[in-house]
């Protein structure tokens, strides 16, 4: 087996950020338009540019497409702000630092494979120490399409340059906690390893179709393992 591709992602699979996304949206918002943010409805799973464009039609602004750039920037300008916010309210959930520096040491690349901004990944782990390990700079972000799939080709692509190694089919693992990760991995060809610490229950990602579903990455051998197909009967 060549090189793994682990992709990661953000809310409720690796950090409890405590609707710290949300606020920023607001922010950015207020800032753009000088008025209140409507609300969308679920964030979980969805990319921040698909967000950020019901959010924009909700408001009733022209040609919300066009807006999307200045929207994104104006986020990216404010998230550095979040820092101490995110040291206060944010929380590592359980296992998820030991799993990272456990597949490091495997010699795995790691990144992100998330529906925030970049800069909101980052100000959303950087606080907590969780980017050590992490390659951002071959992760796929929120703001590059709507559609979560579209960025595992994005990342592969990335890694691939980067790394010299072909990182198709199951050569890349999605960890995250929704049926949109596992479905970004099962349309890619990819390994889709659930983790039912967000809203969806263990169940609802087994029938999602994942190849393997954890309760959380508390036992580090156990995620080892769905994440590495090594799981034993």
């Amino acid at each position: 087996m060549g090189r793994l591709l682990v992709l990661w992602d953000v809310d409720y699979t690796l950090v409890d950020s405590d609707g710290i996304g949300r606020q920023l949206y607001e922010t950015a918002f207020g800032e753009l338009f000088g008025r209140p943010m409507p609300q969308p409805g679920s964030m979980s799973g969805r990319t921040d540019r698909a967000i950020a464009l019901e959010i924009l039609t909700l408001a009733e602004v022209p040609e919300p497409q066009q807006v999307l750039g200045p929207f994104h920037d104006l986020m990216a300008a404010h998230a550095a702000d979040l820092a101490d916010l995110v040291t206060q309210r944010s929380r590592v959930l359980a296992g998820a630092a030991e799993a990272i520096s456990a597949l490091a040491a495997l010699d795995v690349v790691q990144s992100l494979l998330t529906g925030n901004i970049r800069p909101l990944a980052e100000v959303k782990l950087g606080p907590l120490g969780l980017t050590e390990h992490l390659d951002l700079a071959v992760g796929a972000y929120g703001d590059a399409h709507a559609v979560r799939a579209e960025l595992v080709h994005l990342a592969r692509d990335r890694a691939a340059r980067v790394y010299g190694c072909d990182f198709g089919g199951a050569a890349t693992v999605l960890v995250g906690d929704t049926p949109l990760d596992v479905g970004a991995a099962l349309a890619t060809g990819a390994r889709a390893v659930g983790v039912a610490t967000g809203q969806f229950t263990a169940e609802e990602l087994v029938e999602s179709g994942a190849h393997a579903v954890l309760s959380d990455l508390a036992d580090t051998d156990r995620t080892l393992a769905a994440i590495l197909g090594s799981e034993r009967p």
